[in-house]
């Protein structure tokens, strides 16, 4: 039996990928969880074989848990569920070593084979979805860039950004300037716009 742990915040999705994978009689779903920054501990209790993450997870992202997992769960391969409008995030999926992909709106036998694949320690790479990732290329923000636009992002003005992130009002402001300038965008709004839809943030 190949044992499955899901992490999915949106009930009905998790709901439905559970039940496909319970059809197959050699996958068994061990645990279930609606965010990243409960994977691990999850994955500790249940020790499954293959972890089937989001993405985008509130708590911690599935490429960071999934990072996570390889270190303290280190027979857990990792099966990341994407949406094909996120090509910077595949690609930071791609950089931290991730090998198993799985479009979201794949036809639902897709989903099991997968998981085995994936269990055998294949890759599960979607060309199209590889290409895309490739051609968008990786963030050209820095660590730092990327932690003030996502708080912009929020829609937190640059004071409080800076007592967040531990820097002046200053230095906030210049790290926006640097973003709006690396992403080609007019402004903030547009830049925190191309950010999100490429993945970076």
């Amino acid at each position: 039996m190949i044992r499955v742990l899901l992490a999915e915040d949106m009930h009905m999705i998790r709901a439905a990928l559970g039940a496909l994978l319970r059809l197959e009689p050699d996958i068994e779903v061990v645990a279930e969880v609606t965010r990243g920054d409960e994977i691990v501990d999850a994955a500790l209790r249940s020790r499954p074989d293959v972890a089937v993450l989001d993405i985008e997870l509130p708590g911690t992202d599935g490429i960071t848990a999934s990072v996570e997992l390889r270190e303290k769960v280190p027979g857990c391969r990792v099966l990341v569920l994407t949406a094909m409008g996120q090509p910077g995030q595949v690609h930071r999926a791609l950089a931290e070593g991730i090998e198993a992909f799985l479009v979201k709106d794949a036809p639902g036998d897709r989903l099991a084979d997968a998981v085995r694949r994936t269990a055998q320690g294949l890759r599960v790479l979607d060309p199209e979805l590889v290409a895309s990732a490739l051609a968008y290329g990786a963030s050209p923000l820095t660590p730092r860039e990327t932690a003030v636009l996502k708080e912009a992002a929020r829609g937190a003005p640059a004071e409080e950004i800076a007592g967040r992130l531990h820097l002046s009002a200053g230095t906030v402001r210049n790290y926006l300037t640097n973003a709006v300038s690396k992403t080609g965008a007019r402004n903030k709004v547009d830049a925190i716009r191309i950010a999100e839809d490429a993945g970076w943030i």
